[in-house]
């Protein structure tokens, strides 16, 4: 399989093949259930999280309303317990704010490395071996 163009190597933080995050509902900047690294998306949809009802909150009062459907876009709204890739700078705010979701490392590009500490994904893992 080729990668779309633009598109950085599909490496999770573990060092393996980047997995699937969701694809119920389906997530990623390629609207491809993965969280890949993309030249074009300047948010750098790179974290695969796991929704918590707090986190929602969080991002909602952040003006990122995550929770809200929106039939116009095809956006059934997320719920706690749903996968979903953030940009990394998000999560970072999250975990500054001591907000963040759990993280799904086999699903998390290698490139939120660069935005968010390694450390901190790591303490924040669901699946980190």
């Amino acid at each position: 399989m080729t990668l779309p163009e633009g598109t950085a190597p599909s490496v999770n933080l573990l060092g393996d093949k980047l997995e699937l995050c969701s694809a119920d509902p389906v997530t990623g900047f390629l609207r491809n259930g993965c969280c890949e690294a993309h030249v074009t998306d300047a948010g750098a949809h790179t974290v695969c999280a796991l929704m918590t009802a707090e986190f929602l909150e969080f991002s909602k009062a952040q003006g990122n309303d995550l929770s809200t459907p929106r039939p116009e876009f095809g956006f059934a709204g997320l719920k706690p317990g749903d996968r979903w890739c953030l940009c990394a700078s998000r999560w970072r705010q999250a975990y500054d704010a001591g907000k963040a979701p759990k993280v799904v490392m086999r699903a998390t590009h290698r490139e939120a490395a660069t935005i968010v500490p390694y450390a901190a994904l790591v303490a924040h893992a669901i699946d980190s071996n």
